[in-house]
């Protein structure tokens, strides 16, 4: 729908256009936010077109935080990775009262006072997101990941009508450099529209808010991300350039200031029975909520405090999620299968006759593992309890004993993989198909690791390209991805002469690569990029690698019993020496990288730590935490007393003021290289 404009310069088109953003911007934080709309929906309406018409009569005055480019962008041929700028934690769950009060004592004990703060706020259920801020304007938007690593949603995170664009600029704290950690959720009401129109159309609805908000957020058509009604809510500030808030609540009154959306119920507690109280009302009007929450957030109050406490390796120690009672009812067990997961992992699944739980069906659980099923007496016939843990993973909480009723045979788990019968391996309480990249069930995943930069770094193997090479039947293992040829190539979705020939040419160079990535993209279990590097020191070649037994692998530093066991199960399974063996008459060569060999004698960095913050410009931080490693030093997420160096690059955020508190020595990027030459 086009408007009539009155004839305007080019200025005043400008000016006009300014005033508009700012005023749409405005409404839309009413709205979106605060819940409190100012104007009518036609008054919005007339607005908005009014602005669309003058960006079309002026396309140089279209900004990428205009409220118009919020509808989406040509699709993406894939999501891009980015490297977080702190890691994105997780946080450890309670359930019970005596484990509130247990992680209580322990922050009063750590912390040596009886006057400690918490903030507590509602536990969202949706998807983790960082948010990255230069200059007041939004510049780059990313998932959770694996905390250190996610996808680049950014053009779809653009879409969301809660998220600003363009922070209050006439704040005078507003940091120029600013990562915020939020979670993109979908209201109720919203999602059982959306699974509506879905169902409408003849497409299978999603089982959760949860579920559809992600699917939603890393769709590769952010104009599909644009018609779903997702919405945004931020509590954390991960990083800024100048001093942070002295308090997580004063934190999230700074946030709102800026113009982020946070949780407007929260709550600062002087005791611990303040904290008990407010989980009790929460859990007691959660379905009062218009959005899907499991629990309560309990977090330290004073930052001093929090970085004092530091963190563990995959949660802080100064928070912890107190959830809620999972939601239970009670059903029959139909049956029990074992399910292969894409990292190997069998996982035991009972199929269930369908219960509805929480306003969704379910008909199938998770039994967890072997141990648990045992633990807990589940047999093909039983009656069970069944559980939303978290409210959105089905699992059996317990069985419901009958009086009188004939019992199944026990369950037990096979030795052999369900899907290509292969060995089946025990690492505590979980079973693991031994053939890893050979499994059918796993060879997406696996070549998708094999081809990722930190393995053989094959450009042009994505996941649409790998789920299509596996579904056509191309590649059945690693190896055939060395036989493909260029009319296999052209058949793929997506692809064109040149782009068949760059993925060909991708391959060719992978052919030679040092033993640390070979390693790597072999995906073995618990041999991660750090004893990767250790191996190939260490052995120097893979046929000596694959020649040693559990014992010889045990008396090399850092090798445990579990990684020797996982390496001797991967070299001992057929399937993966054959996989092996047809690579190397491929002509995939792996040999130790010189940039891998530590000097003579002691490594020169040989137990130092190293902490990094803010960005580099000569290292990528993949890089520089593998210099480090190779020269004998490691890496750490956090600063203590005992970190050696923080090494400081653009905008270094809290880590950097932290080093200065503690007296721990900062370096630049140039001392830092310095140090590695």
């Amino acid at each position: 729908m086009t408007h009539q404009l009155p004839k305007l310069s080019r200025q005043e088109a400008e000016r006009r256009a300014k005033e508009l953003r700012r005023d749409i911007r405005g409404y839309d934080m009413l709205y979106y936010v605060h819940n409190r709309p100012e104007i009518s929906d036609a008054e919005y309406d007339r607005l908005f077109h009014e602005l669309t018409d003058l960006e079309a009569t002026f396309p140089e005055l279209i900004a990428p935080d205009s409220p118009t480019q919020r509808v989406g962008a040509p699709p993406l041929d894939e999501l891009t990775k980015v490297r977080h700028d702190r890691p994105m934690l997780s946080l450890d769950s309670v359930l019970d009262q005596e484990e509130v009060r247990a992680f209580d004592a322990r922050m009063r004990r750590e912390l040596g006072t009886d006057a400690i703060e918490y903030t507590v706020e509602p536990k969202f259920d949706g998807l983790s997101v960082e948010l990255v801020y230069a200059g007041g304007k939004f510049l780059r938007g990313a998932t959770r990941g694996d905390g250190t690593t996610g996808e680049d949603v950014t053009v779809n995170l653009r879409t969301i009508r809660s998220l600003p664009l363009e922070l209050q600029q006439d704040e005078p704290d507003l940091p120029s450099h600013l990562v915020v950690r939020g979670e993109v959720y979908m209201r109720l009401d919203d999602f059982q529209s959306l699974n509506r129109r879905i169902t409408e159309r003849g497409e299978e609805a999603f089982a959760n808010p949860r579920n559809a908000a992600s699917g939603s957020l890393r769709q590769l058509d952010s104009r599909i991300t644009a018609e779903r009604p997702l919405a945004l809510v931020c509590y954390q500030v991960m990083a800024q350039s100048g001093l942070p808030a002295p308090t997580h609540w004063d934190e999230l009154i700074a946030l709102a200031r800026w113009g982020m959306p946070v949780p407007i119920r929260r709550r600062l507690c002087g005791t611990l029975e303040e904290v008990m109280t407010f989980h009790r009302e929460t859990a007691s009007s959660r379905e009062q909520y218009p959005f899907e929450i499991d629990g309560v957030v309990v977090k330290i109050n004073r930052r001093e405090w929090q970085e004092r406490l530091g963190e563990k390796s995959r949660s802080p120690r100064w928070a912890i999620a107190y959830k809620f009672t999972p939601r239970k009812e009670i059903t029959q067990v139909h049956d029990i299968v074992v399910s292969v997961g894409r990292t190997g992992t069998l996982t035991p699944l009972a199929l269930l006759k369908p219960v509805d739980i929480g306003g969704v069906t379910i008909s199938r659980a998770t039994l967890h593992n072997a141990d648990e099923v045992a633990r807990k007496d589940i047999r093909i016939g039983d009656t069970v309890k069944v559980e939303r843990a978290g409210d959105v993973i089905p699992a059996v909480a317990e069985r419901v004993p009958i009086s009188g009723a004939q019992r199944a045979e026990t369950f037990r788990m096979p030795d052999r993989c369900p899907v290509c019968g292969s060995a089946v391996a025990r690492e505590g309480a979980y079973y693991y198909c031994t053939a890893q990249a050979a499994c059918p069930a796993q060879l997406k995943g696996a070549i998708e690791h094999f081809a990722s930069k930190s393995a053989l770094n094959i450009e042009g193997l994505g996941k649409k390209t790998v789920a299509q090479l596996v579904e056509r039947g191309l590649v059945r293992d690693l190896a055939d991805l060395y036989q493909l040829t260029k009319e296999q190539v052209l058949s793929l979705e997506g692809f064109a002469d040149r782009s068949a020939d760059l993925l060909l040419e991708a391959l060719g160079r992978a052919k030679h690569v040092s033993l640390q990535r070979f390693l790597m993209g072999l995906g073995i279990r618990q041999v991660g990029q750090h004893i990767a590097g250790v191996l190939a020191r260490q052995f120097k070649t893979l046929e000596a690698l694959m020649a040693t037994d559990r014992e010889g692998l045990e008396q090399v530093y850092e090798i445990g019993p579990e990684i020797a066991a996982s390496l001797e199960s991967y070299f001992k399974e057929p399937r993966n020496r054959r996989v092996i063996e047809r690579l190397e008459t491929l002509g995939v060569h792996s040999q130790e990288s010189a940039d891998l060999q530590a000097p003579e004698g002691q490594p020169p960095l040989a137990g130092k730590t190293f902490v990094f913050t803010g960005g580099l410009s000569r290292l990528s931080r993949e890089e520089a935490a593998r210099r480090v490693e190779a020269l004998g030093g490691r890496t750490a997420s956090g600063v203590s007393r005992k970190t050696d160096y923080v090494v400081a690059g653009r905008d270094p955020g809290s880590k950097a003021v932290e080093a200065e508190r503690l007296g721990v020595r900062i370096l630049n990027e140039d001392e830092f290289v310095a140090l590695l030459e």
